[in-house]
C-alpha cells in the first residue's frame, strides 16, 4: 500500500510541474499570436485612445506591457485566487468557463457512458462469432458508420427527428441547447433534459462506439489466439471460459487505457456536436476564444485539457494494474 501511495503521489507531483510548464508556454505562444486590443479599435465608434488602454490594462491584456509582467501578474492571481484573468471584454473567465464546464458534463457523460458500454459489448460479442453473420453484420454496420462525418450524422439525426415531431403532432425532440429555461419542479426538468440531450447523445454515442467496437474486437481476437489461452483450453477450460477469464481481461487494457486518456476529448473534442445543437459547451468556447482574441479564455481551456490528458495517463496505468496483475506499481 505504502509503494502504491508513494507511486502515485510521485506521478502526481510530476504531473504539475509538467501542467505548470505546458501552461506557461501556452500563455506566452497566445500573448504572441492574438491581439486582443483589435477587439476594442475595430468597435464602431471607435472608443477613445485612453478608455482603449484603460481596459486592456484592466484585463491584464495590454501588449504594451510587457509579456513577462503580464505573465506574473496572471501566474499569481491564478495560485493566489485561483482567478483565470479576464477576457478582451471585461468578462470574468472563471464566470464563463463554469457555464461552459457544466454544459460539457451534461452533454458527454451520457454519451461516454453509453459509448463505452455498447462499443466494447459488441467488440466482445464480434470477437467470439467471428465470420459468423452477426460478425459481418455489425462490422459492416460500424465501417459505414466510421466515414459518415460527425457533422453529416448529427444533420442526418436532427432532419429525422423533425419528421418524428411532424408526425407525432407534438415536440418530442428538442434540437437545440439543454434546456427550455425555468421547468419548475425536478421532475418537469428531467423531461425536458431528456427531450434536448437524447439527439447530441445519440450522435456522440453513434461515433465514439464505433470506434471502442472495432478496437475491443481487434484486441480480444488477438487475445483469443495467444498462447497462454491455448494451454488454459489444453488443461480443460471451455472456450468461453478460457475468454472470460484470461482472454478478455488482457484485452480490456488497451480499451481501459484508451478510455482514460479520451477524458480531454470529453470536454473539449464535441465542437461539431456543439454547434449543431447549438450546445455552448468548451469545444465551441475554445474556438471563440481564440476566435475572438480571448488569451486567458484559450489558456484556462487548454490548461484543463492538459490536466485531463494527465490524469487519464494515471487513470490509465491505474486501470492497466488492477487488470493484469503482472504490472507492478514501482
Amino acid at each position: 500500500m505504502a509503494r502504491f501511495v508513494w507511486y502515485v503521489t510521485k506521478r502526481i507531483l510530476s504531473y504539475i510541474v509538467m501542467i505548470f510548464v505546458a501552461t506557461s508556454l501556452t500563455f506566452f505562444l497566445a500573448s504572441a499570436f492574438m491581439n486582443p486590443r483589435s477587439n476594442l479599435e475595430q468597435r464602431t465608434p471607435r472608443p477613445p485612445q485612453e478608455s482603449i488602454e484603460a481596459n486592456l490594462n484592466r484585463a491584464n491584456l495590454n501588449d504594451k506591457t510587457p509579456v513577462i509582467e503580464r505573465y506574473q501578474i496572471w501566474i499569481t492571481n491564478l495560485f493566489t485566487k485561483f482567478d483565470l484573468g479576464m477576457t478582451p471584454t471585461g468578462d470574468s473567465v472563471n464566470r464563463e468557463m463554469s457555464s461552459k464546464f457544466m454544459a460539457s458534463i451534461e452533454l458527454m457523460t451520457p454519451a461516454t457512458i453509453l459509448s463505452v458500454v455498447i462499443g466494447v459489448s459488441l467488440g466482445v460479442y464480434t470477437a467470439q462469432r467471428q465470420y459468423q453473420w452477426q460478425d459481418r453484420f455489425f462490422s459492416g454496420v460500424a465501417s459505414v458508420l466510421l466515414v459518415i462525418p460527425t457533422v453529416v450524422m448529427a444533420i442526418l439525426i436532427v432532419f429525422a427527428a423533425i419528421e418524428i415531431n411532424a408526425r407525432a403532432g407534438s415536440r418530442i425532440f428538442y434540437v437545440t441547447d439543454l434546456s427550455s429555461g425555468d421547468t419548475g419542479n425536478f421532475f418537469t426538468w428531467l423531461i425536458d433534459f431528456l427531450q434536448h440531450i437524447i439527439l447530441p447523445t445519440i450522435v456522440l454515442t453513434i461515433v465514439s462506439s464505433v470506434g471502442y467496437h472495432l478496437s475491443q474486437r481487434t484486441y480480444l481476437l488477438d487475445e483469443m489466439h495467444a498462447d497462454y489461452v491455448r494451454t488454459a483450453r489444453a488443461k480443460g477450460l471451455t472456450r468461453k471460459k478460457a475468454i472470460r477469464k484470461h482472454a478478455l481481461r488482457v484485452s480490456l487494457i488497451p480499451t481501459a487505457v484508451s478510455v482514460a486518456f479520451s477524458l480531454a476529448g470529453i470536454f473539449t473534442g464535441a465542437v461539431m456536436t456543439e454547434k449543431v445543437f447549438a450546445i455552448h459547451g468548451l469545444g465551441e468556447y475554445f474556438i471563440n476564444c481564440i476566435n475572438n482574441n480571448n488569451i486567458h479564455g484559450a489558456v484556462a481551456v487548454a490548461a484543463f485539457s492538459g490536466a485531463m490528458t494527465l490524469v487519464g495517463a494515471l487513470l490509465a496505468d491505474l486501470f492497466a494494474a488492477a487488470l493484469d496483475p503482472r504490472i507492478k506499481m514501482s
